[in-house]
């Protein structure tokens, strides 16, 4: 396991567990064409039970320079693709189906 990847997801779970999560307009597009049928709650529970075998890795971003996190947990019988950015609060930027079923990443 990374060295990065204790901290990072119990920061993630804490924020989850706070509710101190923001969701961009096109993660909340994305989670609402899940066929799962998850609202914003079901996200934040998903976000406070990963695990480092969820976890696909960590990319810079190319326009902030930030660290986004790649997670991809299986819910139901779906994986799923989630990739936030922590700041004061975790930042959802993507939550739909993985399309591909690999784990990419780039760390």
């Amino acid at each position: 396991m990374p060295r990065w990847l204790s901290k990072v997801l119990a920061r993630i779970r804490a924020l989850a567990a706070a509710r101190n999560v923001r969701f961009t307009l096109k993660a909340l597009r994305e989670l609402a064409g899940l066929e799962l049928g998850l609202d914003e709650e079901d996200a934040c529970e998903v976000l406070a039970q990963l695990t480092a075998a969820d976890s696909a890795g960590r990319m810079a971003s190319a326009a902030t320079g930030e660290w986004m996190y790649l997670f991809k947990p299986q819910v139901a019988e779906t994986i799923v693709y989630i990739k936030v950015i922590l700041r004061n609060d975790c930042v959802v930027i993507s939550f739909h189906e993985d399309e591909d079923g690999s784990i990419e990443g780039v760390e």
